[in-house]
């Protein structure tokens, strides 16, 4: 009689269990379904918004990826194109120095376009992150590749700052600030000598053909 009911019971309770189990899977995908249509609704609210997330995805894309492994700059080839670098784009590139605010190429520059680095070429900055800082040199919230950028902890002027230089070429680019927009609150200020503009037109032709998406 006591091993009936010791059996009972610990049918009872696998019963419990696989109740609590349906139920789980039960709420489980509840969930899911509420969260993928919130998603939708976000998403897909205005035209507007979806051609904003769609060209966030496809930046993420970019962002995500180090587009230095594209190019390739030898001794050969640096020593070649600093001797046709101007006095100041040498300065800037490799003494680590800084151009003058308001007197700059590219401060004011609205056009649609890529920015590289002047020495190797490397996809450095996009105009679409490029915003007007008050400060009179070109900001950027975000680099167009992470892996194009390094960070550098500059103490000069007994004051701490980092310093933002170009993976490939080892250019001095300028220094990045924890006062900018989102999504980062960065402002990567970057010295217009230190960088060559394509234009969107241009992409192709100048080899940048992967980057044309950013902007459709």
């Amino acid at each position: 009689m006591s091993q009936l009911l010791i059996l009972k019971g610990e049918n009872m309770q696998n019963y419990g269990i696989q109740k609590s189990i349906i139920l789980l899977i039960f709420l489980q995908t509840i969930f899911c379904l509420f969260a993928n249509q919130k998603y939708n609704v976000d998403s897909m609210g205005s035209s507007g918004n979806r051609k904003n997330k769609i060209r966030e995805e496809s930046t993420l894309i970019h962002r995500d990826s180090t587009f230095a492994q594209n190019y390739s700059l030898n001794s050969i080839d640096k020593k070649s194109r600093l001797i046709e670098l101007t006095k100041l784009q040498f300065e800037v590139t490799q003494n680590n120095a800084t151009e003058r605010p308001f007197n700059n190429e590219y401060w004011d520059n609205n056009l649609q376009g890529i920015y590289v680095d002047i020495v190797s070429g490397e996809p450095l900055f996009c105009s679409l992150d490029k915003f007007k800082s008050g400060t009179g040199w070109p900001s950027f919230k975000r680099p167009i590749s992470d892996g194009n950028i390094i960070d550098v902890e500059d103490r000069k002027f007994f004051i701490s700052r980092t310093e933002v230089r170009s993976r490939l070429g080892d250019s001095h680019l300028g220094h990045v600030f924890k006062d900018g927009p989102a999504p980062k609150g960065l402002r990567y200020c970057i010295n217009s000598a230190a960088l060559r503009f394509i234009p969107q037109s241009d992409l192709q032709i100048e080899g940048y053909g992967e980057f044309i998406q950013l902007f459709e």
